[in-house]
């Protein structure tokens, strides 16, 4: 009797490749992953407790997201919206 398919089930998938994730501050961390964003929750620097681009969630850590240098901010298609006059 003949299997079909890989012999090898302990095959790894391929690692991520490094990418360049930018804090609000301007920051750079490079580093393998293949998540859109990711969330800074070290806050290991003097102005991270004051930062505009902290998030203070309820019931959790304080963190900063991480994003790919050149992705725009996931609001930013909204700042060319115009709402209809009444």
């Amino acid at each position: 009797m003949s299997r079909k398919g890989p012999q090898n089930r302990h095959v790894r998938p391929p690692a991520a490749a490094p990418v360049t994730f930018q804090a609000g501050c301007g920051r750079e961390w490079s580093l393998p992953s293949a998540e859109p964003d990711l969330a800074y929750t070290e806050q290991a620097f003097p102005e991270c407790p004051g930062c505009l681009h902290r998030v203070e969630p309820e019931g959790t850590l304080p963190f900063c997201t991480l994003r790919p240098v050149g992705t725009a901010h996931p609001f930013a298609a909204l700042s060319g919206l115009s709402w209809p006059e009444d």
